[in-house]
């Protein structure tokens, strides 16, 4: 049939036109800007999971960017703490200089003592000064904030990390476990001889050792214990050992102390040239984990077996607990490494540490400096460190006689300055501020080596394996597109030709009215 009012070829041979353009228009749209998807109408799914994998991307690239910067900060802070070792190690030398009192005079002293006072200016100074970007580093900025220290508990805090986990601050308990100890050996002074209690029954030769040194004494039948304690303290220096009588009696006995508490210190007590066990000279220790008693009864507890013979006790350390999690000890110190939520290094005092089931609580309210290591905003994915002040007021902190004491007592009329002759103490606070140092160093490097290296590796691989799944979804193939470019064509230029020849078809009805 001829019909010229609908021309259904003509309406076939345009749909079929228009598809063919539409899609030449995909191909040429994807070919001229490289992506497969550009607008939604491509692929739903794939621009949904392109743009996640678009944002997750630019995140993690950012979290490489931080720690990087991270890394520089470290950089420029141990840059600092590597000059002030070198001041504290030149500090330590001056100081050993000046105990060199037999050759050396009272000004080449006071020359040292100008150079210590110098070098801990510069110390402070330093700590001032040490910034990057205007942070400040090492002038205590960086530190955790504490609330509720009891200075009669705990003489020194150090917060090395904490996680606050979207909390304002976080309670610290510390309880002790077993107390700290000396290390302790015990001489009767009861024996029944014919010279009475509290002296000496006969001559011995003695050798008494600690982690100082090494000294012999001839003590002389009759000599009372009193002396034998004055003795022995005389060398207290230089063997690390002390006496006294227990229970300030001497006829309660003898006891030899080691000169500090802790495993690493010890007492040996050791006749010479005669029997090391049974007759007058026998020394006995605490068994086991027994607790010092307040007052000794030496002859009742060597029967009850509390005191048992030795000629050897080395001292305990404090053995605490720090929020549910057992600590390090060292001597009075306690060292929680990094947990979940904190790293902390506390100084304890004296009968706080040496008192079993003591407890106290502080809090951290902030601080530290808190490092964005990963490509979301959560505190899974970020890291917080404490960086302590380095000023001479800060460094060294040491327990002198009970006080603690820190580099600036070194200065010109400080307590332990060259003119005080204190140089035992003096060199005590140095080396406790070169350890100090060290070990902020040791921190520091550890955070940079095995966290922040090891996070820019690990992201600049998810970088890498998530670009190539975004590319898979997004991009365009070349190779295809421009395959499926050249089909559109040709279907566009036919489709074009078709409907020019369904369009001529309905003229041909002409040739019936002639």
């Amino acid at each position: 049939m001829s019909r010229i009012n609908t021309n259904v070829p003509s309406l076939i041979a345009r749909a079929n036109l228009d598809r063919s353009n539409g899609d030449l228009d995909v191909r040429l749209r994807r070919l001229s800007t490289g992506l497969r998807i550009n607008r939604g109408a491509d692929d739903p799914a794939g621009l949904i999971v392109s743009q996640r994998l678009g944002s997750e991307i630019n995140g993690i690239e950012q979290a490489v960017k931080n720690s990087e910067r991270a890394s520089s900060v470290i950089a420029t802070a141990e840059g600092s703490l590597n000059e002030v070792a070198g001041l504290l190690n030149s500090i330590k030398g001056l100081v050993v200089e000046a105990a060199n009192t037999g050759a050396i005079s009272d000004n080449e002293r006071a020359a040292n003592q100008l150079q210590i006072d110098s070098a801990i200016e510069s110390i402070t100074r330093i700590s001032n000064s040490a910034s990057f970007g205007g942070l400040k580093l090492l002038n205590g900025s960086l530190d955790y904030v504490l609330s509720g220290l009891d200075n009669t508990a705990i003489a020194k805090a150090q917060i090395n990390g904490v996680s606050f986990n979207n909390q304002p601050s976080i309670q610290v308990q510390v309880d002790t476990v077993a107390s700290a100890q000396l290390g302790a050996l015990y001489l009767r002074g009861d024996y029944a001889g014919a010279l009475g209690n509290g002296v000496f029954q006969s001559t011995v030769n003695i050798e008494i050792a600690g982690s100082k040194g090494v000294q012999t004494f001839q003590i002389l039948s009759g000599r009372p214990f009193a002396e034998v304690v004055a003795a022995v303290n005389s060398f207290k220096q230089a063997t690390g050992v002390s006496a006294a009588l227990v229970n300030g009696n001497a006829n309660s006995g003898l006891v030899f102390y080691s000169a500090a508490f802790g495993s690493s210190d010890f007492v040996s007590v050791t006749r010479l040239g005669g029997p090391t066990g049974g007759g007058f000279f026998q020394t006995y220790a605490l068994s086991g984990n027994a607790a010092v008693p307040g007052t000794f009864n030496l002859p009742a507890q060597i029967t009850a077996g509390t005191l048992v013979q030795a000629n050897r006790d080395a001292g305990r350390d404090v053995v605490a607990v720090v929020n549910g999690t057992l600590g390090t000890g060292r001597g009075l110190a306690i060292n929680l490494p990094n947990t979940q939520t904190l790293a902390l290094d506390l100084l304890l005092s004296r009968t706080f540490a040496t008192t079993n089931g003591s407890s106290t609580t502080f809090r951290v309210t902030g601080g530290g400096a808190l490092y964005q290591l990963g490509g979301s905003v959560n505190v899974s994915q970020q890291i917080n460190v404490g960086l302590p002040s380095t000023a001479a007021s800060r460094l060294g902190g040491t327990l002198i006689n009970g006080a603690l004491e820190f580099l600036s007592s070194i200065r010109s009329g400080g307590s332990n300055d060259l003119n005080s002759r204190r140089f035992e103490s003096a060199t005590t606070i140095v080396d406790a501020s070169i350890d100090e140092i060290s070990l902020i160093r040791g921190r520091l490097g550890a955070l940079e080596r095995n966290t922040l290296d090891t996070n820019v590796r690990s992201l600049q691989a998810a970088v890498e394996n998530l670009t190539a799944s975004q590319s898979n979804i997004r991009d365009a193939d070349f190779a295809s597109e421009s395959s499926a470019l050249t089909r559109a064509q040709v279907l566009s230029n036919a489709g074009t030709s078709t409907l020019s020849l369904a369009n001529q078809r309905a003229q041909q009805v002409l040739q019936l009215l002639r």
